[in-house]
């Protein structure tokens, strides 16, 4: 166990187009650009939370995106009455929805979308 380890604060998502995923991901959110090279994008996604996105370039970065490789699903927490708000702005940017608002089991309101590679990205407020 790596008991050092307290905090998550730092995701990356893998990306074949980064050009692509770069105006994605800042036509999306609206966290602010910590750094930005020709082959990554850094936001700053909270206090303590970078979420960056990095060209797979790299010999174990694996190759390809979607359903068919395995990925990490990105959730963004907003109140309950912005969910259904946030599914119609992902409506208007024609982005692709994989289930719209719904209210889940385990207390979570959810919308699920994807990213232009095909990564599970999640509008979720607790209920």
């Amino acid at each position: 166990m790596l008991t050092k380890v307290k905090q998550l604060n730092y995701a990356i998502v893998l990306c074949d187009d980064m050009d692509r995923m770069k105006v994605f991901y800042k036509d999306l959110l609206s966290f602010p650009v910590e750094v930005e090279t020709e082959t990554s994008l850094s936001f700053r996604a909270g206090p303590a939370v970078s979420l960056a996105l990095r060209k797979r370039e790299r010999e174990y970065d694996g190759r390809g995106s979607g359903p068919q490789s395995p990925g990490v699903q990105l959730a963004f927490r907003v109140e309950p009455d912005e969910v259904s708000k946030c599914y119609e702005q992902l409506i208007e940017m024609g982005i692709t929805i994989l289930d719209p608002p719904a209210d889940q089991p385990r207390g979570h309101r959810t919308v699920y979308f994807a990213d232009p590679e095909g990564n599970i990205l999640e509008v979720y407020a607790e209920i």
